[in-house]
């Protein structure tokens, strides 16, 4: 009496049922991808959190600019204008390194695996160079009294020399430097992407795994960060650094007039806070699954692996 028995489908994904000597792998499902994607929200989480401390200080700030009379104590001084800088900082310093790690998992996915620890470790490397380049701030800010019963003023305590060179210093490490190093990662990625589309890919040029085409949405939601970031914020330094390089420009504006230009360009610094968590939704928005449709379409591949024996 003769049995039929049917085997189990088999699907075949590896290299030599392809035909191709490069080896196959899922980005998606990688562990690189998994950790890639942890570092990724754990960076996100840094800036909302930069974000959000850096608007909590509004309300003060509101208040000093209507009142012209600091009334938050000599530790409010210290703390609260002081909070900008370390938040600006942290905020460049996070998009630096969400950059980078953009640039090594395009650059080489397999080897440049990130782990959360090694994630969190950037993030605590951002945020302790931002409190380390906001420290001297902090240091030197005290009240005085103002000129003509102006009410108390909260200044730093150094001279317009010392004060030229903090400022400048800070200029470079929260825009120059990280404008300079985040341009050129993306001029990177770009040759990358052109790289990926122009040559085929069984060429890698010496390296096993050849650079994979970017993913454009993630690449452009940071890009649309930083660029939204030096947008806010450069026009704010610019107004900063003028008095100090270029004093005469400031004497032909009335001081009404100068009142109101920083009010404008500090108000459009928060307003950098604001518009950031609609980026950070759309780069941690859940990625869609497979369609039905689409998984139905693979089921032949399955089926065709099995056969019948008597």
């Amino acid at each position: 009496m003769s049995r039929r028995r049917r085997t189990s489908p088999t699907c075949c994904y590896s290299s030599s049922c392809l035909g191709t000597s490069s080896p196959s792998f899922s980005p998606s499902s990688s562990p690189t991808s998994s950790s890639s994607s942890s570092s990724l929200h754990l960076q996100v989480l840094s800036l909302a959190l930069a974000d959000l401390v850096y608007l909590s200080t509004a309300p003060f700030i509101v208040y000093d600019s209507l009142a012209s009379d600091w009334a938050f104590g000599e530790l409010g001084c210290r703390l609260l204008l002081s909070l900008d800088l370390l938040t600006m900082h942290a905020s460049i310093f996070t998009l630096t390194a969400m950059s980078l790690d953009r640039y090594r998992a395009v650059a080489d996915p397999l080897a440049a695996s990130s782990t959360p620890s090694s994630g969190l470790l950037r993030v605590a490397l951002a945020w302790g160079f931002a409190v380390a380049l906001s420290l001297p701030m902090m240091i030197t800010l005290h009240l005085e009294d103002g000129e003509n019963q102006e009410g108390k003023l909260c200044v730093p305590a150094w001279d317009e020399q010392s004060s030229k060179a903090y400022l400048s210093v800070l200029f470079c490490t929260s825009i120059l430097g990280p404008g300079l190093a985040i341009g050129a990662l993306y001029a990177a990625l770009g040759r990358l992407y052109w790289v990926s589309q122009t040559q085929p890919a069984w060429v890698g040029g010496g390296n096993a795994y050849p650079p994979r085409a970017p993913r454009p949405k993630v690449l452009l939601l940071i890009l649309g960060i930083v660029l939204t970031f030096w947008a806010c914020f450069l026009p704010f330094w610019i107004w900063q650094l003028l008095p100090l390089y270029r004093p005469e420009v400031l004497r032909v504006v009335p001081v009404g007039t100068q009142v109101t230009i920083n009010r404008i360009l500090t108000g459009l610094t928060y307003g950098n806070s604001c518009v950031n968590p609609f980026f950070y939704t759309l780069l941690t928005g859940k990625r869609r699954r497979p369609s039905r449709k689409a998984i139905s379409a693979t089921a032949p591949l399955c089926n065709k692996g099995s056969s019948e024996q008597q």
